[in-house]
């Protein structure tokens, strides 16, 4: 499909459509590829400070900490490591880690 098709796409209203959007502001959006108008009428600014956030986590320091210290054997020595029998896409390799047992969102 071209950008075009895409975008003039329009489709019926489910019930489990309507389910899902429970609390979200109507618009066209519903009815084709419409990221503006969902953004439009479903933006609120947050006006609040930052104290809700959280600092990172000891894990989180050691692995970044491992990708700075790629990064630096990287600037050193060039790319690290390439596949070349695999063309690049998306969903051409499976997810990637840093340090396994510490991640907790999976893939890289």
């Amino acid at each position: 499909m071209t950008a075009h098709e895409i975008s003039s796409f329009s489709r019926q209203i489910s019930p489990s459509d309507r389910i899902a959007w429970e609390g979200f502001q109507p618009g066209e959006w519903q009815k084709r590829v419409d990221i503006r108008d969902f953004i439009q009428r479903n933006y609120s600014p947050y006006e609040g400070d930052g104290s809700f956030l959280a600092g990172p986590t000891e894990r989180t320091k050691k692995i970044w900490q491992k990708v700075l210290d790629l990064y630096e054997e990287e600037r050193k020595k060039g790319v690290l490591d390439v596949d070349p029998a695999v063309a690049s896409s998306v969903t051409a390799f499976g997810p990637g880690y840093i340090d396994k047992e510490n991640e907790r969102i999976v893939g890289l």
